[in-house]
């Protein structure tokens, strides 16, 4: 009896607790954000003396350090990193003057042809814009096989190819490599030169490999670094043999022995010369990769000819040296080498020599 009256009464309070519900949901939806959740006021502590004494010790190392670097990135362009690592793998950390270490690599030097006729014709700003144009597009070719600019001599740049940790066949190639994509960077900067209406220009390539002096010289107030010895001599000359032979990159006999160079490039004999500033006479060669594959074959066609003349010569055996020569112009009619050979032979033949005479062509 009970529990029929209070069923009644239990369903009308459910009833009313549904509706309460309902209209407390319907309040709290209409409330703004900041009314439904009251957020605490974050009131800062003061900072104290010494948290900003040590803020302004922090940032004040930090803008030593950006001024470091920013003094080393400056550095560095003028005193290659390659340098600094050298000194580093013959036991020294630091750049003092008067260090001097003795090691074997290649020096590569590149010079522009008619260099001073160009400059005539430019104002002084003119051609500063030219020289850094032209030095910004031979430095890629430079480092990207594993060499780094020692100087810019006027137009003239002296490269080294010193692998650390390679072998000395590895620095002959790199050397090689880099004076092949130094003529291809200049066919295409001479693309450019030719769309702004401005004519060609040439380079000449030499390079040797041999020991060298690597160190610092200078006062306390002025230091630099360099590199010097026989070879670095060789490869300066040589460079500057590359116009009167007409070809575009001269190489020592030694560079080529020392890079297997048959295994990789394609090359032919050029002379035996005594070089300025040198006793000893040496071979030399053309590197003839980066021409197009015709001259190429012309060139590789005599190669022998031109060899076996040069031979005799030294023998001073002069008829079977011109005959060789003759023989090399009929395969290549305008071919600059033999015609070259052809002059001296004939030079050469009038003159007289000493019983000692080694055959080499003084230049």
């Amino acid at each position: 009896m009970l529990e029929q009256v209070l069923q009644p009464f239990s369903l009308f309070l459910l009833a009313v607790i549904a509706v309460y519900t309902v209209l407390l949901i319907v309040l709290l939806r209409r409330l703004s954000p900041a009314e439904k959740i009251a957020k605490p006021v974050i009131i800062p502590s003061p900072i104290s003396l010494e948290d900003e004494q040590n803020a302004q010790t922090i940032q004040r190392f930090k803008d030593k350090a950006d001024e470091a670097m920013r003094l080393n990135q400056t550095f560095r362009k003028f005193v290659p990193k390659q340098f600094v690592d050298h000194f580093a793998k013959h036991g020294s950390s630091s750049l003092e003057l008067g260090r001097a270490d003795e090691d074997e690599l290649a020096i590569l030097f590149c010079d522009i042809r008619g260099f001073t006729g160009l400059s005539e014709l430019m104002s002084p700003q003119e051609l500063m814009n030219f020289l850094n144009s032209y030095f910004l597009r031979m430095n890629d070719p430079i480092h990207q096989n594993g060499g780094f600019i020692d100087k810019f001599i006027g137009d003239a740049i002296m490269a080294l190819f010193d692998r650390p940790n390679g072998e000395n066949r590895d620095k002959s190639q790199d050397a090689i490599r880099a004076a092949l994509d130094l003529r291809y960077a200049i066919n295409i900067y001479n693309q450019h030169r030719s769309n702004s209406k401005y004519p060609p220009i040439n380079i000449g390539i030499g390079i040797h490999f041999g020991p060298v002096i690597i160190g610092t010289v200078g006062s306390d107030d002025r230091m630099d670094t360099t590199v010097i010895g026989d070879s670095v001599n060789i490869a300066y000359r040589l460079e500057a043999l590359a116009p009167i032979y007409h070809t575009d990159i001269v190489v020592s006999a030694q560079a080529l022995d020392v890079a297997e160079a048959e295994q990789h490039f394609k090359y032919r004999m050029l002379d035996w010369v005594r070089v300025k500033g040198r006793k000893s006479p040496i071979e030399i060669y053309e590197i003839i990769d980066h021409m197009p594959p015709n001259m190429q074959k012309l060139k590789l066609a005599n190669a022998d000819l031109i060899a076996k003349g040069i031979n005799s010569r030294i023998k001073q055996q002069w008829p079977q040296a011109l005959d060789y020569f003759q023989q090399a112009l009929v395969i290549n009619s305008k071919d600059s080498l033999a015609i070259h050979h052809i002059k001296q032979c004939q030079i050469m033949q009038q003159s007289k020599f000493p019983a000692n005479w080694d055959g080499a062509l003084v230049l």
